[in-house]
């Protein structure tokens, strides 16, 4: 069994929960919020054994094999040191941290202390991100000329609000234009050059934000993601000899199809399921765990400091700031 903590008890961690109390396994053992009302309520309808006041009461838990932070992207950093620091394994929403500097510290205090950490980029472990990712490296469209991605929905707009809120890191790159750019990382790996733009509200944050990326081998991606209106939300990857096109909503979708040639009928690939689509990240942190690693082979410390280069590269181009 693997026992799991829930760090932070927002929206986010109700889905995860959901879906963690349907793997084989995995053990709600521990939750931790910022009042003890809260934890209580929380642990209570999932039916966790313990329920802490405080995030730092969570480091008192016995028997406790892995945390999952689901706190505000401003908290990361200090919520994963201060577990790994006690030894704590550590799943941790995206993004890691708010630039490369938290990031890296985030990474050296895990690798220093031998603890296993993981960005809890869920996407990179869905069925249809692994399928194209595997159809790519196999050459079944050839070599890859492009990428396409757009995310977008119209938020609420609350200036307090996680979204609009400057000092909650707040704005459409963080919280949604960073699936694109993962995208195109899994794609393409990392650009020779950055072009970004953004629009900003009235709060300061990004409400829109467009990027083009280019390789060295002249190939491109055209990247958006907008707090505005709703967007198709498609990944697109054009190859010499054929297309991969990841269904909307790309980032967690459930089928994707491979086009050839013109004419002929695409080959779909499906992965239905009843789930939010957390399990399949949670299976890969608990077999990551059963094997003794520090970090995940398919997405890896080193890619987690990639990722942030490239929304750090981003943000300057275009500007944007917490």
């Amino acid at each position: 069994m693997t026992r799991w903590g829930i760090l932070g008890l927002g929206r986010i961690a109700h889905k995860f929960v959901q879906d963690l109390l349907t793997v084989e396994g995995a053990v709600l053992h521990a939750v931790a919020a910022s009042d003890q009302e809260r934890a209580n309520e929380f642990g209570n309808q999932y039916g966790a054994t313990h329920c802490y006041g405080s995030y730092e009461q969570l480091l008192t838990c016995p028997d406790l094999d892995v945390v999952y932070i689901a706190t505000r992207h401003v908290h990361h950093r200090d919520n994963t040191l201060m577990l790994l620091n006690e030894g704590i394994p550590v799943l941790c929403e995206k993004p890691f941290g708010m630039d490369a500097g938290e990031v890296n510290q985030m990474v050296e205090t895990a690798r220093n202390k031998n603890v296993f950490l993981m960005e809890a980029l869920w996407s990179r472990f869905m069925p249809t991100i692994l399928k194209a990712h595997d159809l790519i490296q196999s050459g079944a469209i050839g070599r890859v000329r492009m990428v396409r991605a757009d995310f977008g929905f119209p938020a609420p707009f609350s200036p307090d609000g996680r979204l609009f809120n400057k000092e909650l890191g707040g704005g459409a790159l963080l919280d949604i234009g960073i699936y694109p750019l993962l995208l195109s990382y899994l794609m393409l790996g990392k650009p020779t050059k950055i072009r970004a733009a953004a629009t900003f509200g009235p709060t300061g944050v990004d409400e829109q934000c467009g990027i083009t990326l280019t390789y060295e081998d002249g190939a491109i991606a055209i990247l958006d993601s907008t707090l505005l209106v709703k967007t198709d939300m498609v990944g697109v990857v054009y190859g010499e000899t054929g297309t991969i096109r990841i269904r909307g909503r790309f980032h967690e979708s459930q089928a994707m199809s491979l086009e050839r040639e013109e004419g002929q009928e695409p080959e779909v690939f499906t992965a239905e399921r009843q789930s939010f689509g957390y399990e399949y990240e949670i299976r890969h942190v608990m077999q990551c765990l059963t094997e003794g690693r520090t970090e995940s082979p398919l997405w890896t410390l080193d890619n987690s400091l990639d990722l942030i280069g490239l929304l750090d590269g981003v943000r300057a181009e275009a500007g944007i700031n917490y």
